[in-house]
Parts: structure tokens; C-alpha cells; sequence
């Protein structure tokens, strides 16, 4: 699998996988070692790791040694990155629709006066 080349791209793909997203959830809460994360998934090690991986070429997780284990910790700001995309592509196309909704709405007003 092929890693995007833009921030943005990563975060969507890591996004667009279930247990990354849930990963992210149970990560919301605070930080959890590898294995404590990794813990109610029935995915193999191997399967885990590459979510980790994934994860952290996002942006979304930063893993730090703490004694044997590894800590995973949530990291906010590309998530916040990627709502203010989608923000901003929500207010466009809300105010397209609206402009839409008028000229629908003048057009219906016409054709009920029109006589014909």
C-alpha cells in the first residue's frame, strides 16, 4: 500500500479504515500502551502494528518507549486539520444548494403565474 504524499490525504486514508477510527476513540481517552490498545481488536499483532504505522505516518499518534512498552498517544491537530476541510467544503456547497433553492423556488413562483 502506498503512502499519500499530502498531510491531508493520509489522514482521510487513516480515517477510512474502522479499527483505526475506533483506535482513535479508545486513544481519545487518553494514552494506552501498544498492547492495551491493541487489546479488544481480533486482528493479529502484525495487523495491529500496521494500523499503528499508518496511524503515525497521519499524524494522528505519536508512539514513545516508556521501560519495555510503547506508549501511544493521540495527537489532535490533524484531525483538526481535516474538520476544517471539511468545513469549509460544507459551507460551499450549503451555499450552492441555497442559491440552488432559490432559483428553484423564483422558477416555481414563474410557472404558477404563468397563465399558459
Amino acid at each position: 500500500m502506498q503512502s499519500a504524499a499530502d498531510p491531508l490525504s493520509r489522514v482521510f486514508h487513516a480515517l477510512a479504515d474502522p479499527t483505526r477510527r475506533a483506535m482513535i476513540e479508545r486513544l481519545s481517552r487518553g494514552p494506552l500502551r501498544v498492547g492495551d490498545l491493541a487489546e479488544p481488536f481480533a486482528v493479529s499483532r502484525p495487523a495491529i502494528s500496521q494500523h499503528l504505522r499508518v496511524l503515525e505516518e497521519a499524524g494522528l499518534i505519536t508512539r514513545t518507549p516508556q521501560a519495555q512498552w510503547r506508549l501511544c498517544t493521540l495527537t489532535p491537530e490533524p484531525l483538526e486539520a481535516a474538520t476544517d476541510w471539511v468545513e469549509e467544503h460544507r459551507r460551499i456547497w450549503s451555499g450552492r444548494f441555497d442559491a440552488l433553492e432559490d432559483v428553484l423556488r423564483t422558477a416555481q413562483a414563474t410557472q404558477d403565474g404563468d397563465p399558459s
